[in-house]
């Protein structure tokens, strides 16, 4: 008679027992490492806020549109640095002008398309391990039922 545990006898072994023990002790190490290890008597640093890029806290207009950052502008600005793509804007109250980092509508395409190829990917991979687990299965049933066709 079978028993209904959905758990393999293989991860009940010592030997997997044991190494799932170490594994989840050294994540729990590492999550609860800094806390355990800790100063507790540093007192926490305290930094001045950055000034503020004029478009984060007042009304701007874009003077030039989202484009790729040239290559002279992507070594001397750091907005560039984040997504590779700029536009100029002037601020309202301060009269300024300065580069803010942007997404682009053809980065965001792209962006998708990866998205979408590695969707499929995973799932022609998973579709790949059903399958051959299903063929795994049928084999081991059909080993059962021919042992017991054999001992009749």
């Amino acid at each position: 008679m079978e028993s209904d545990c959905r758990i393999p006898t293989t991860c009940c072994r010592p030997r997997i027992l044991v190494l799932q023990a170490l594994f989840w002790g050294l994540v729990s190490l590492r999550v609860f490492g800094a806390s355990i290890f800790s100063n507790v008597d540093e007192k926490p640093t305290v930094t001045k806020p950055a000034a503020l890029p004029c478009w984060q806290i007042e009304e701007f207009v874009v003077a030039t549109e989202c484009r790729h950052c040239r290559d002279f502008e992507a070594k001397t600005l750091a907005v560039c640095s984040l997504t590779g793509y700029v536009e100029q804007i002037n601020c309202t109250k301060s009269n300024k002008g300065e580069y803010k980092s942007c997404r682009s509508s053809l980065m965001e395409e792209h962006l998708f398309w990866q998205f979408e190829g590695a969707m499929l990917g995973l799932t022609v991979l998973f579709a790949l391990v059903v399958v051959a687990r299903q063929r795994s299965l049928d084999r081991l049933a059909s080993e059962k039922v021919r042992r017991q066709i054999e001992s009749i």
